[in-house]
């Protein structure tokens, strides 16, 4: 292949490259997938703990890392490029499984779960925009669509095969073997067979383009609420996480609660996570038809199927409405993240992105006190109720501030630079 050749973007020209993204984004799933079902339930039976709010501390810990890490691999990305990211995010949980394996106390799950913050954002953070990088903007939405229903069809099938595992052996060590042999691999495949694609993004745009080489501080309150679009996606990709939360800490105990196996609430808690595989589709479907009526649908979808679990019983309702849920999030995960990817310039989009990705990941931090809050002195139910009013609150926001981005046609203009003369280029007021 001519060098000319690989300098040109699109998912079949990189078939090779982008394959192995998709690989990797489906271990980093199953990294964190392998905790889902057995950690929280690990806690209670195993180390003793008997408080909500000192079990939602691991998901704390692991949302405002993840979250500040987010915030700096979209930069660091933009300056050392994707691959050193990548292998650093993979180094950082090798040790993962001695700890889960080896944890005298809670406290030292809360550690391992620190690393897991860091490596889940440097790894998938850096597994995203290659895909970008690879596919170009034609195919942007596909990208996304195909990076997250991999990676959270690795989240689904660690928890059902670790779920599995515990169930006909026992909650430590064997589940934990597995998740060891999916960090090493993934490991090795960043070090010998990535290549770098930071010099793909750096052609798509004009760096004299007055939106172009914004400064770091500018990225972080252009992302944060200098535009109100994006605001609105910040916001929404932080409650969403809401329901992730509650399906990592609330759901595998409420279930069990209700004498339901840990077999089964595996299944349960996989059949959510398998439905972001749709995601293949839905991100492909807002190429074509834009990012806000999937985002505004499934803000809603997943609300409701949240609330609807509280007032059904049985292990088939549960199903069903957890793969509601799952529905609702495969339509807004992707073309969320796609929002601060399309109105990012090419020079700035991986410090964009980040910013998005910090502000939706501290979701994780602050719906685990939240919810650990809400079971801990309510009950687990109200935890429930607060998730899915929260969504709903949260979707009316979208509805009525976020504005199209599709780059073909969207409505959405960025905001004036500072500099911009009056009368120049229109807010997006």
């Amino acid at each position: 292949m001519s060098e000319e050749s690989t300098l040109e973007q699109g998912i079949r020209e990189h078939l090779g490259q982008f394959s192995l993204h998709v690989l990797l984004v489906f271990a980093t799933g199953l990294t964190i997938g392998s905790e889902r079902t057995v950690v929280p339930v690990l806690g209670e039976d195993v180390l003793g703990v008997e408080s909500f709010l000192v079990i939602g501390s691991f998901v704390v810990s692991f949302g405002f890392v993840k979250a500040l890490l987010n915030l700096y691999a979209g930069k660091w990305g933009e300056e050392y490029g994707r691959k050193p990211v990548l292998v650093l995010g993979w180094i950082t949980a090798l040790p993962i499984p001695v700890i889960l394996i080896f944890a005298p106390s809670w406290s030292w799950i809360t550690v391992g779960n620190v690393l897991l913050g860091i490596n889940q954002a440097l790894t998938w953070s850096m597994a995203i925009n290659a895909k970008i990088d690879l596919a170009g903007p034609d195919q942007r939405g596909l990208a996304v669509g195909i990076d997250e229903a991999f990676g959270y069809t690795g989240v689904a099938a660690g928890a059902w095969l670790t779920g599995v595992i515990a169930g006909r052996t026992s909650l430590r060590p064997e589940p934990f073997y597995f998740l060891a042999a999916v960090v090493v691999l993934a490991f090795l495949i960043s070090v010998f067979l990535i290549k770098e694609t930071v010099q793909l993004a750096q052609l798509e745009g004009d760096d004299d383009h007055h939106d172009a080489n914004l400064p770091f501080d500018e990225v972080l309150k252009r992302a944060t609420y200098g535009d109100r679009t994006l605001f609105a996606a910040a916001q929404a990709g932080h409650v969403e996480n809401f329901v992730d939360t509650l399906f990592w800490i609330a759901v595998p105990l409420y279930l069990t609660s209700q004498g339901l196996a840990i077999e089964a609430v595996g299944v349960v808690v996989g059949v959510h996570s398998a439905m972001y595989f749709l995601q293949i589709g839905t991100g492909g479907l807002a190429d074509r038809i834009g990012r806000r009526p999937p985002v505004v649908a499934g803000m809603f979808l997943a609300g409701a199927g949240v609330l609807g679990m509280v007032f059904v019983e049985g292990y088939l309702a549960w199903a069903l409405l957890s793969g509601a849920s799952g529905l609702g999030m495969a339509l807004l995960y992707p073309n969320l993240m796609t929002v601060p990817s399309d109105a990012a310039h090419p020079t700035w989009r991986s410090a964009g992105m980040g910013v998005y990705r910090m502000w939706r990941d501290a979701g994780y931090g602050v719906g685990a006190i939240l919810i650990g809050l809400s079971m801990e002195f309510v009950s687990a139910e109200a935890a429930f109720y607060m998730t899915a009013f929260l969504m709903f609150l949260s979707g009316g926001i979208v509805y009525v501030w976020m504005e199209e981005t599709h780059p073909e046609f969207g409505t959405h203009e960025p905001p004036a630079p500072a500099t911009e003369p009056a009368g120049g280029t229109a807010s997006d007021d």
